[in-house]
């Protein structure tokens, strides 16, 4: 679909930021593979071939007994008894000496002489998921290795899974924050700056009130009383989040409501909701954009500072904010720490970067130059 003049303009000054640009590549194919984390890092196999009859484990449910074994319960596929199972198409005893069996196997074809139909796990780049405890030699947390190239936590869970893991849980969060968080902020801020007289001064005055609430003591408060959640902490951050908008969008409808255009718009009998957000919004869209980055980066600081606290999400998630208090609490572990600020720098500096450049594709005074 075409772009209209107006909005190929704004693309191509969004271009010429090249630091922005960039970014933007940058950022969406993070983000686009972490999308695919179940794909990337999975402790079961992408595809199974058993007598055959190729399976999809990380779609389906398959217990141990479709493969020749003795358990009702999810075949546990990072075991060598399952994975014999498996390669050996379920005609030889795997208990004994399960590992000679899958090399011999894999070897010949046959084992102890008799030919066997042999089958094959695919598994993900990363064979382990982000709650997956894995068996290490020595304590945790391990060092970076072959195995686990960015270490393990103190709970042998590999890190490079909960990276990817808490990549998409943070930035899923703080996105979906922003926008309801702007939609109420500009719904808010418009009212008020559109209509003036009373109907400012009292969401004035309540915007006043809510917003001199403490609102992480109040998050803290809520989450120690009822079970916490993912949505749990989208609407509480919401709730205090969409103030941040209201000062910046009201300025811009009260400076814009007495313009001509708008004046003219009355006199023709155009609706007051047709007037706020077809021709007087826009104009309070650079104000607003400049305003995103904080929400955003503020929504992934938000959610990092309390899973640090302990008050976010449980500890089995795949937490940003609970891999920076692994790193605290394990100062010998340095590879958790430098994990963490990277992976939020580079998280925070690219979404920046993004606005910016999004802040000046809207600017009229360069789309219309």
């Amino acid at each position: 679909m075409a772009l209209s003049p107006l909005n190929a303009r704004r693309w191509s000054n969004f271009k010429k930021n090249g630091r922005a640009y960039w970014s933007l590549w940058l950022f969406a194919l993070l983000f686009g593979l972490s999308l695919f984390a179940e794909v990337l890092a999975n402790d079961k196999p992408l595809l199974v071939n058993y007598r055959g009859d190729l399976r999809m484990p990380i779609l389906t449910f398959y217990p141990e007994t479709d493969f020749g074994g003795d358990f009702r319960t999810e075949a546990a596929y990072r075991e060598v008894e399952v994975r014999c199972l498996i390669v050996s198409g379920g005609l030889v005893d795997c208990f004994d000496d399960p590992e000679g069996v899958i090399a011999e196997v894999e070897e010949t074809g046959a084992f102890a002489g008799a030919p066997v139909e042999q089958g094959w796990l695919l598994w993900p780049p990363i064979p382990y998921s982000y709650d997956t405890v894995n068996n290490i030699q020595g304590a945790a947390p391990s060092a970076p290795d072959a195995e686990h190239w960015l270490g393990t936590d103190d709970t042998a869970r590999d890190v490079l899974a909960r990276v990817i893991y808490g990549f998409r849980l943070s930035v899923a969060f703080a996105l979906i924050t922003t926008f309801f968080a702007s939609a109420l902020g500009i719904a808010a801020g418009a009212v008020q700056g559109y209509f003036g007289g009373w109907t400012d001064l009292l969401l004035q005055r309540f915007v006043e009130i809510w917003g001199s609430t403490p609102s992480l003591y109040v998050i803290i408060i809520v989450v120690a009383i009822i079970p916490v959640s993912f949505w749990l902490l989208v609407a509480l951050t919401v709730l205090f989040g969409w103030i941040g908008l209201v000062g910046v969008v009201r300025a811009e409808f009260l400076r814009a409501r007495n313009f001509e255009y708008v004046r003219a718009a009355r006199a023709l009998g155009v609706s007051d909701g047709t007037i706020m957000f077809r021709h007087v919004l826009p104009n309070a869209m650079v104000a607003t954009l400049t305003f995103l980055p904080f929400l955003v980066t503020g929504a992934i600081g938000g959610l990092a500072t309390l899973d640090f606290l302990g008050f976010g999400l449980p500890s089995s998630a795949p937490s940003l904010g609970e891999l920076t208090l692994q790193a605290k609490q394990n100062l010998q572990a340095p590879w958790l720490g430098f994990t963490a600020f990277f992976t939020f720098a580079i998280m925070l500096s690219l979404l920046v970067f993004i606005f910016e450049g999004i802040r000046d594709a809207f600017d009229p005074r360069k789309t219309f130059a």
